[in-house]
């Protein structure tokens, strides 16, 4: 599979408790619940969305990354309770290195729960076989559960960037985390 691919045909993954499915406009109302709260969006450095309005335009813009091949975005719907409650997904593509950015978040009642550690490795196994080499994440340097879940997921620490990110008058470290297609293999012996 090649990434022309995986964008024309973005698939649906089931786990235990979540149905990860690609993003549609009728979840904006949703998304708003989570990038409406500012415990949700402080953990990545941004402001959270004022308006259900502006979610909306947020939905537009990201299914627009889908046609332009720059991003690719998933929800997840919690089956016990028939709603979306967060979203992954891959951008920042480097082609030429086959190389992308992983991005994630999740409505806060839904935290520590194992959530993200169910959703992300369906997704990122996909990314593989659609010729993802590797994968990067960026967390703000004091989000310890992200970077706690990155390591979970195999991401090793390669790193502190510092003062990378500028956010309420002051410059942000984030941390570096990659993930190899190799490091998935297990060892041969």
């Amino acid at each position: 599979m090649n990434l022309d691919d995986a964008f024309a045909h973005m698939p649906i993954f089931n786990t235990s408790r979540l149905l990860i499915r690609p993003m549609e406009e009728r979840d904006a109302e949703a998304i708003f619940a989570f990038k409406a709260d500012p415990w949700v969006t402080v953990r990545y450095g941004q402001e959270p969305h004022t308006s259900l309005d502006a979610t909306r335009q947020w939905v537009r813009e990201r299914l627009a990354g889908d046609v332009q091949r720059d991003s690719l975005f998933w929800v997840f719907e919690y089956l016990e309770e028939a709603k979306v409650i967060g979203s992954c997904c891959f951008w920042n593509f480097d082609k030429e290195s086959s190389r992308a950015e992983l991005g994630y978040e999740l409505h806060r009642a839904h935290w520590q729960k194992g959530m993200m550690s169910e959703a992300l490795p369906p997704v990122l196994a996909y990314g593989f076989r659609m010729g993802i080499h590797r994968f990067e994440a960026y967390p703000l340097a004091d989000n310890g559960p992200s970077g706690s879940l990155l390591l979970k997921l195999g991401f090793k620490y390669e790193g502190t960037l510092r003062g990378r990110c500028y956010f309420r008058g002051r410059y942000l470290d984030q941390a570096c985390y990659g993930l190899l297609r190799d490091d998935l293999k297990p060892p041969h012996g």
